[in-house]
């Protein structure tokens, strides 16, 4: 009798959580305008109508444009997040962001919150658990994997992951040298090893390259040292354990046909999912142009359809709802982010997720 109790509490609690976020889902659905054209991957199915259970996961990337918190950091230079000066940061712009990224990932994941979702420009462990355990995602259970890098603006990777899709094995974190400047730092690139529900082992990275901020030629060296990195990394394990499954995830800063990118994937057995032509528009809006810098690059296994783990259809998405968009001043539409300059708009990114489906089947 006592089993039965705790079986049927058990199941009361999981369809309560699969009604919190149906419901949230439905709120999102009626803050979007009507009549807009979707700006994602042509051949993608409808992305929220999938019920995954234990034969697929969803795998996500998003950057959240300085996600700091509102207090002071000695050992960082966060001075433009703060209440009384640079950008007027608060504790109630910061809720309200916080708030933002739960309500993105959980219309992400549709009928079920995704499996693994990579995250950069994260200030600390502080914010990640405000997004984890603080907002209605705390129904997911996620494991958090971070650790403070070396950047200068303390912006770092982190791995959010539910332990009922993904068993932790290991994890690192590579930090980069860049031997012609010795005083750059970055973030470093976190690794995760981790066992599947079919008994396959899944290996992530989570990057966040430098960026063009003094100029791209000026910067291109650093993400061309930083793409030698990852590849030294990748052929390391690859060596050791021959035909993994791989998936790189970030913000690489170059669209994929830069020479940073074409170097990591041409002389291996990679694929860059967001090569393809079938993609009209990009993750970032730069001057008003899209841009494609947000990427899954995986190992050709994934892509093989006699593989006990695969991407489902060969592709990634681009999320981009019409909750996520605003239109510029040119009336041009790019991704509503929180701020502009200094000035405080009160969106969510200036970037847009990005998601693949993994389906796996039985040995």
């Amino acid at each position: 009798m006592i089993k039965f109790i705790q079986r049927t509490h058990i199941f009361m609690a999981r369809t309560l959580s699969v009604l919190v976020y149906l419901i949230v889902f439905l709120l999102l659905s009626i803050q979007k305008t009507n009549c807009q054209e979707r700006e994602v991957n042509l051949s993608s199915n409808f992305h929220l109508t999938d019920f995954r259970g234990n034969n697929q996961l969803r795998v996500v990337f998003y950057n959240v444009e300085n996600l700091f918190d509102y207090f002071n950091d000695s050992l960082k230079n966060d001075d433009d997040y703060l209440p009384y000066q640079g950008k007027y940061w608060s504790q109630k712009r910061y809720k309200l962001k916080v708030h933002q990224i739960s309500q993105t990932l959980i219309a992400l994941g549709g009928w079920e919150p995704p499996a693994i979702i990579g995250l950069c420009e994260i200030e600390n462990r502080y914010v990640l658990n405000s997004i984890s355990n603080y907002s209605i995602l705390n129904q997911a259970s996620y494991d958090i994997i971070h650790k403070d890098s070396p950047d200068p603006r303390g912006i770092d990777v982190a791995l959010l992951y539910r332990p009922d899709k993904l068993e932790l094995i290991d994890f690192d974190f590579f930090h980069i040298d860049f031997p012609f400047d010795k005083k750059y730092k970055t973030r470093d690139i976190l690794f995760v090893q981790g066992k599947l529900k079919n008994g396959d082992t899944l290996h992530l990275f989570v990057n966040h390259w430098p960026s063009k901020f003094k100029g791209e030629y000026e910067t291109a060296p650093y993400r061309s040292q930083t793409s030698k990195t990852l590849a030294h990394k990748y052929d390391s394990l690859q060596r050791h354990y021959p035909g993994i499954n791989t998936i790189m995830m970030g913000d690489f800063n170059d669209p994929p046909n830069s020479s940073s990118l074409t170097y990591l994937v041409d002389s291996r057995a990679l694929t860059n999912l967001m090569s393809s032509s079938t993609y009209q528009y990009g993750t970032h809006s730069f001057e008003n142009n899209w841009q494609m810098i947000d990427q899954f690059i995986v190992s050709n296994q994934l892509i093989n359809q006699k593989n006990t783990v695969i991407i489902k259809n060969k592709q990634a998405t681009i999320f981009n709802d019409n909750f996520l968009l605003r239109e510029g001043v040119s009336g041009n539409k790019r991704p509503f982010r929180t701020y502009q300059g200094p000035a405080y708009l009160g969106g969510f990114s200036d970037h847009l997720p990005i998601y693949l489906d993994i389906i796996l089947k039985n040995k």
